[in-house]
């Protein structure tokens, strides 16, 4: 069992854990991955490490309740346990001194860039990060992400704060603009991603992308996280989660996400349905005493 320390909401359904794993926390490196299981009969989740504390013994994960498992994770709180917490697990992120380096997260995503952007700043990169969301309360990490770029964008589709538009947008009048960029990592919604390579493509710049396929055991043995990069079938658990963004099937990536909508969809509407009667149950309770 792994034990919660700390539990905060950093903006609507976005959460953000720090839970004991000393070994992990010794081991974890940008770029990689932990898989957790609520319980016995919970399924297996791929989250990214967000940070760690090698004093505390602790990592730290940001979730987006969206399912039924990150929706359950997310009803937990400081103390609660989690019973399975496995990794370090994929390749981690190749950090190099690339010369000007653009950390791009979208949405949830910035959790994702953020330790990939530290990584890259103690490399010797002049970094420029690019953080994106759909309005300003959905804006997650602003102040981490200013504390390692040399220079900070904030995004919002509706205009509520900072540069009104895409990330990808953003992107685009930095190279207008004649800007030199020599790597970009991007991740976020698909679409985003896929239109992040599209900006890219026609400078020739490094792009590299996580990817986020549907994953159970995280060793390669299941075959449920193969993508497409380069025309060869990959697994994104032990040959990434990153991949040079100009080579990934975006589409297929898409299509294989869609696989279990409709069993995803039931599992949730049966646990609100579950966590509703809860509820009625306690304030029937309450009301009785």
């Amino acid at each position: 069992m792994f034990k919660i320390v700390k539990a905060e909401f950093l903006a609507e359904n976005i959460k953000r854990f720090e839970i004991e794993a000393p070994r992990i926390a010794r081991k974890r490196k940008a770029g990689q991955f932990v898989i957790i299981r609520l319980d016995d009969h919970g399924e297996r989740i791929p989250l990214t490490i967000a940070d760690s504390n090698n004093d505390r013994g602790t990592i730290t994960i940001i979730v987006q309740g969206i399912g039924k498992t990150t929706k359950a994770l997310n009803a937990k709180e400081a103390g609660d346990t989690i019973l399975d917490v496995v990794g370090p697990l994929g390749d981690p992120s190749h950090i190099s001194n690339f010369g000007t380096a653009v950390s791009i997260g979208g949405g949830v995503g910035s959790a994702i860039a953020y330790p990939t952007a530290v990584a890259l700043k103690q490399a010797g990169n002049f970094v420029i990060t690019i953080n994106g969301a759909r309005s300003k309360d959905m804006i997650i990490l602003e102040e981490e992400m200013k504390s390692v770029s040399d220079e900070a964008y904030i995004t919002t589709d509706d205009g509520s704060y900072g540069f009104h538009g895409f990330v990808t947008q953003k992107l685009k009048e930095l190279l207008d603009q004649g800007r030199k960029i020599d790597f970009v990592l991007a991740i976020g919604p698909i679409p985003m991603m896929s239109a992040v390579a599209e900006v890219t493509r026609p400078y020739g710049i490094k792009t590299m992308v996580s990817l986020n396929p549907v994953m159970v055991d995280g060793t390669g043995m299941c075959g449920g996280c193969r993508v497409v990069v380069g025309g060869e079938s990959k697994f994104a658990c032990v040959d990434g989660p990153e991949f040079d963004a100009h080579l990934v099937d975006f589409k297929n990536l898409a299509d294989r996400n869609r696989t279990y909508s409709d069993v995803e969809k039931a599992a949730l509407t049966a646990y609100e349905h579950h966590c509703r009667l809860d509820k009625a149950a306690e304030s029937l309770k309450t009301e009785n005493q």
